[in-house]
């Protein structure tokens, strides 16, 4: 340590004139040094130990520095010549320092390739600008408004093969560039006069809402809209009270009503045909002629001793049983399909090719309703038990319920693939049987407005369906395979078949009581089936 701390001293002893070898240098100054005392302590630069001494460092001759070289020659502004006429004059002293200080400071000549790729640049700088200025712009997302807006800035609408959002973004961009060029006042122009449409448009259609959109009822469908309302309430509640009772009533078997109304419709069989017939004779009572075209359809009234019939001719009639006419109802422009009176027996309902089904007054043979909804030709209808409702079918594949108290469509009831024939209502209330050309019966709950049963009822097109009208323990459907079929009315299996007719089944009833079921074919014949317990009924005679 003493050596260590002896060492920085040596080297602040200045060096002898003499040439004197290093080790004797060493030793001696080692040993002629007296202690001396303690001076302030300065820093001093510790070299790295190095042991033995180090040599002295030869001195470098410092290397010849090299002429300087001659200044570069400034070279004279270039100057170019205005273009298209352009005077370059300029009275102010800034501009002649500019001028001085381009010719001394920028004393050499840009490159056609730098010049192109400083133009690149700011051209790319102004889209950018653009861009930003055009996505700050609020422009219209309907298409309309933006082709008119197109056209008042003098714009074409439309492009070849332009779509919506192109179209929406060359507007955008078209206004960012006006905003950009400070034509504001044409911008703002085209917006007045934008707004002023609007505002007027709006004041049209004010104007327009003080008329109706739907065609203004006359006073007497206002009145038969009443009296259905007033009729179906009264009807309604007498059914659901005969609900609750049976429900409540521990004497009351749902079931074995069922089963018994199923026992009797197993033991339909043949037994008379007719052309006008009274009930359970099967007499003949008279023949109706009137009709200048072949007859479509017929029904009874339910509350009167009168029928109504549907022809070719563009015509119904309401005739007594005697055979004479009591009413013609004429306004459809194309054949009729089928018709219906109401349960009240006040009204009465047609449907024809004409695409629309009417609602007619039996007491003054008025025309209350012309219904549209259907885009093709309607072919069946059906009125429900209450009154309220009325169900419609057509060559559309669709079936429609309205609400015959608002003229309103309830329901749109979509499932055939081919045309619907054939519709009725349950008499439960709920439940809506259609038969189309597809060849399968549909039940549809009017409750959950979906249907409950597909039924592949049979192997060609279903011409007509009916619910047992009583209670609605089964269900009849007519087919042009030639049969007729029995469904039950609580899980819709087939109970019985009823084959006797040689060609297709056109139409088919059910009498009031459920005992009688009447089909009436294209081989000429009507036949009329009676359950097994009506053995008196077997022995009719042919006509």
């Amino acid at each position: 340590m003493e050596v260590e701390e002896e060492n920085p001293a040596s080297f602040l002893v200045p060096e002898s004139s003499a040439e004197v070898p290093d080790s004797q240098n060493m030793i001696s100054a080692v040993e002629t040094t007296p202690p001396q005392p303690l001076q302030p302590v300065i820093p001093p630069i510790v070299p790295p130990a190095i042991v033995p001494p180090i040599a002295s460092i030869p001195t470098i001759p410092l290397p010849q520095v090299p002429a300087p070289l001659a200044s570069l020659p400034i070279r004279p502004p270039v100057f170019k010549p205005p273009q298209n006429g352009e005077v370059r004059t300029s009275d102010s002293d800034s501009d002649h320092d500019d001028s001085g200080t381009q010719a001394a400071t920028s004393g050499y000549e840009i490159s056609e390739e730098s010049r192109q790729v400083r133009e690149r640049q700011e051209k790319a700088i102004q889209e950018l600008l653009m861009k930003r200025r055009a996505a700050a712009l609020a422009v219209p997302t309907n298409d309309m408004a933006v082709r008119a807006r197109l056209r008042r800035l003098g714009e074409p609408i439309t492009l070849f093969g332009e779509r919506e959002m192109e179209r929406r973004d060359r507007l955008r961009m078209l206004m960012a560039k006006l905003d950009a060029e400070g034509q504001l006042e044409r911008l703002m122009k085209a917006h007045e006069e934008e707004e002023a449409a609007a505002t007027a448009t709006a004041q049209d259609e004010g104007e327009m809402l003080q008329y109706p959109f739907y065609t203004e009822g006359s006073k007497a469908l206002l009145d038969a809209r009443i009296d259905i309302a007033n009729y179906s309430i009264v009807r309604a509640a007498s059914r659901l009270q005969r609900v609750r009772r049976k429900r409540d009533d521990p004497d009351e078997s749902m079931d074995g009503e069922i089963d018994w109304a199923l026992k009797q419709a197993e033991s339909f069989a043949f037994s008379g045909v007719a052309k006008i017939w009274s009930m359970p004779k099967v007499k003949k009572v008279s023949a109706l002629k009137g009709h200048t075209e072949r007859a479509t359809d017929v029904a009874f009234s339910p509350v009167h001793n009168h029928l109504a019939t549907a022809s070719a001719d563009r015509t119904a009639k309401l005739w007594s049983t005697d055979g004479s006419i009591l009413k013609t109802f004429e306004g459809h422009l194309d054949r009729l399909c089928r018709i219906a009176f109401h349960p009240s027996g006040k009204y009465l309902g047609t449907t024809s090719f004409d695409k629309t089904w009417r609602l007619w007054d039996i007491g003054t043979g008025e025309e209350l309703l012309l219904q549209e909804g259907h885009s093709r030709s309607v072919y069946g209808l059906a009125f429900h038990h209450d009154g309220s409702l009325a169900a419609s079918c057509g060559t559309d594949a669709l079936a429609r319920v309205w609400d015959l108290r608002t003229g309103r469509s309830i329901l749109a009831l979509e499932g055939h693939v081919k045309p619907v024939l054939g519709i009725n209502f349950s008499p439960n209330g709920y439940h809506l049987a259609t038969g189309g050309e597809d060849n399968t019966c549909r039940i549809w709950d009017l409750r959950k407005k979906k249907p409950l049963y597909t039924i592949p009822a049979h192997s060609n097109l279903i011409s007509q369906v009916k619910f047992e009208p009583q209670e609605g323990y089964f269900l009849v459907t007519g087919s042009y395979d030639m049969t007729v079929k029995v469904w039950s009315g609580r899980d819709f299996k087939l109970v019985k078949t009823l084959s006797g007719h040689e060609a297709q089944v056109a139409s088919l009833d059910v009498s009031a009581d459920g005992n009688y079921i009447a089909t009436v074919s294209r081989d000429r014949w009507i036949k009329i089936w009676s359950s097994r317990s009506n053995g008196n009924e077997q022995g009719m005679d042919v006509d």
